[in-house]
């Protein structure tokens, strides 16, 4: 006998089925809480050493942020490469929130000079570009004993043969700042890469390189003690954590400025829904007065971004440094 075609007699083949793809319906609406709703931490890793001014950065956002997450995050340092060892980590995560890189521009300039197993402009998830960390020039005032801009630049051309320059890997901002500034005086000077700006800087203060770029909030101590001297700050104006340190623009350079941004990005294919749920809980962190007092003590300027503006950020910058890399002759290798 035939059953007739109606809703209680569909065959069991059938009811699941349909479960299953109302399972499946659920499991891709899950993105908007599943964050919230889990045990497992938000790996937020950090693509430099312990110490750098990025690591003091998402150091003290980390605690703000887990709050307005609802889930734990935790802060994991891979340095190495300039940061592409920590971008290939998160390039290859699953696109589920839970592995982000805290990175700089370093990302976007990388590429141009060591050959990436991934490409920045389509294989990330940009959350958002979070601000600025103000870049200085600094010299071992042993082996480089001048006070400003000027008498620095009288001091390369003069003795730019013997002399040398550290930054914290080939390809990082650090590097590239001073090639700019080497490319508007028109000298050379041999460069000397370290993994990440903790040994840089520990050389630079033994005298092992004469001078180098650096995340300011990491050499100002040193400064102040004397240690170190700065010849300018590249930030457009003075700044508010260390208004004694002119500007090279005031020094007569007006078109040497570097900005050092950061951003948080994570793989590609991240849900909008976890998108605007890591968005969020960072615009909040970094409304914390008290994340707030720590930025503004380390010389940060905090200008949260879309999640679009940021990948226009990044697509931008990364022409920019692509044609400045190749001006001055960087090739990846």
């Amino acid at each position: 006998m035939t059953l007739p075609h109606d809703r209680k007699s569909q065959s069991p083949a059938r009811v699941t089925r349909r479960r299953a793809l109302a399972l499946g319906a659920a499991i891709t609406t899950a993105p908007a809480w599943v964050i919230a709703q889990s045990d497992r931490p938000v790996r937020l890793i950090v693509a430099t050493s312990a110490g750098s001014g990025s690591d003091a950065t998402f150091r003290a956002i980390q605690p703000a942020m887990a709050r307005a997450l609802g889930s734990p995050v935790v802060v994991e340092n891979i340095a190495g490469a300039g940061g592409m060892i920590a971008l290939q980590t998160v390039a290859r995560a699953r696109p589920d929130g839970h592995t982000l890189c805290a990175t700089s521009n370093n990302m976007v300039i990388q590429p141009n000079v060591v050959k990436a197993l991934y490409d920045v402009t389509q294989d990330f998830s940009p959350v958002a570009i979070i601000g600025d960390i103000p870049v200085t020039l600094v010299v071992h005032p042993g082996r480089v004993p001048v006070g400003n801009a000027r008498e620095f630049i009288a001091f390369l051309k003069a003795k730019a043969d013997s002399l040398n320059y550290g930054s914290a890997g080939n390809g990082t901002i650090l590097h590239l700042a001073v090639e700019m500034f080497l490319d508007q005086i028109g000298v050379k000077v041999r460069h000397v890469p370290y993994k990440g700006p903790t040994p840089m800087t520990t050389d630079l203060l033994g005298g092992q390189i004469d001078f180098a770029a650096s995340a300011l909030p990491v050499v100002l101590p040193h400064i102040r003690s004397g240690a170190l001297r700065s010849v300018g700050i590249c930030t457009p104006r003075r700044i508010v954590l260390a208004p004694e340190l002119p500007t090279f623009v005031e020094q007569g350079l007006p078109d040497y400025v570097v900005q050092s941004w950061l951003a948080v990005v994570g793989p590609k294919g991240l849900a909008p829904e976890v998108t605007r749920k890591l968005h969020e809980s960072l615009t909040a962190a970094l409304n914390d007065s008290a994340v707030r007092t720590a930025m503004d003590k380390m010389g940060n300027v905090i200008l949260v971004t879309s999640p679009e503006e940021a990948q226009q950020a990044i697509r931008r910058d990364f022409a920019r440094y692509a044609a400045l890399a190749r001006k001055i002759g960087l090739e990846p290798q």
